[in-house]
């Protein structure tokens, strides 16, 4: 399951803390515009029931933590993506990509290197 916008927006904020109360989410910079103190607090208590997020006490008030990484989110929505928009299919989204953003030759070559050493590790790991 994905997280919706809103929980994206405060994981963003526990992923670059590493750990925050309500008051912590809610003044931070990624927050702007400052959202309201209950609704994120009723949004973190939904991401726990979710297992997007954890807490801890410290003292009378509770401590947020991510369960779920960055980079978990990141590829759960590539692959979420890649089965609703391109019928799972790698190249229909490689190629939609590279059509709807102009992208430099720097940019070519870095995505032709890690193709390169992709089919490298591959190789590899199938002996």
């Amino acid at each position: 399951m994905l997280p919706t916008r809103a929980e994206l927006r405060i994981l963003r904020v526990l992923w670059d803390l590493g750990q925050a109360t309500v008051e912590e989410v809610v003044s931070h910079p990624h927050s702007a515009p400052r959202p309201n103190y209950k609704t994120i607090q009723t949004l973190l208590r939904i991401m726990e029931q979710k297992g997007f997020v954890r807490h801890v006490n410290r003292g009378r008030v509770f401590v947020f933590v991510p369960r779920v990484s960055r980079d978990e989110v990141g590829k759960l929505s590539v692959r979420n993506l890649l089965e609703q928009n391109f019928g799972g299919s790698p190249s229909e989204l490689m190629v939609n990509l590279l059509e709807a953003n102009p992208v430099d030759e720097s940019e070519l070559e870095q995505l032709e290197t890690l193709i390169r050493n992709y089919r490298a590790q591959r190789k590899e790991s199938a002996r």
